[in-house]
């Protein structure tokens, strides 16, 4: 329940810790981050909002901007290394010990980052719960950690400059402080959008039909 409360509510408590913790605030941050990008058990802590939440406490002076981007860019980056190296080492033998999926699976998972693994590492980045398993697949996949490393930082680059700068132009309006939990609810609408129309689309694609 308290996540959900401070999902829904992130504004109100990050303004909170500010006023409780000063400086603090960034450490929290990256631990937050830290913690939804490295440990792939961890998918449902905040991402999109707690960005925009933060972007919009930068606006009004209780946060630095600058320092604010780079420390979540460092917590995302150490983040997708970590989860990275845990689905490498570990990923494939625990599938391979419990059988957890079929290895038939895992063979075209590992073709698929072959080909397309570059794209789907920047894109997965906007998505809830996709940028968690993203780097873990990845290492899993046999994916060449420089080049995910490198699109890691590229997609984790735009991701923070995307939602930071939302909330720093226009979180402070009155409309978005006062409906904030919809605004919440619409950044996480529009994060799973992506997911939700390849669902569709696969599943009314002709291959499905006949």
């Amino acid at each position: 329940m308290f996540l959900i409360d401070f999902i829904l509510h992130v504004d109100q408590h990050l303004a909170e810790f500010v006023a409780n913790y000063g400086l603090w605030i960034y450490a929290i941050l990256f631990l937050i981050v830290f913690v939804e990008t490295g440990l792939v058990v961890m998918p449902f802590l905040p991402g999109d909002s707690l960005l925009f939440a933060a972007g919009a406490l930068a606006a009004i002076g209780q946060m630095n901007p600058f320092i604010l981007g780079l420390v979540i860019f460092v917590a995302a980056f150490l983040g997708d290394t970590c989860n990275y190296h845990i689905g490498k080492h570990l990923g494939r033998k625990m599938i391979e010990k419990y059988r957890l999926i079929n290895m038939k699976y895992l063979h075209d998972t590992e073709a698929y980052f072959a080909k397309h693994g570059g794209k789907t590492v920047v894109f997965a980045r906007f998505v809830p719960i996709v940028r968690t398993f993203s780097p873990f697949v990845s290492g899993m996949g046999a994916m060449p950690f420089k080049r995910f490393i490198l699109f890691s930082m590229f997609g984790s680059a735009c991701w923070i400059l995307s939602f930071v700068t939302l909330g720093y132009f226009f979180g402070t309006l009155p409309v978005v402080k006062e409906n904030f939990t919809l605004v919440i609810f619409g950044i996480i609408g529009i994060s799973f959008a992506p997911i939700i129309f390849h669902a569709i689309k696969a599943k009314f694609s002709p291959a499905n039909a006949s």
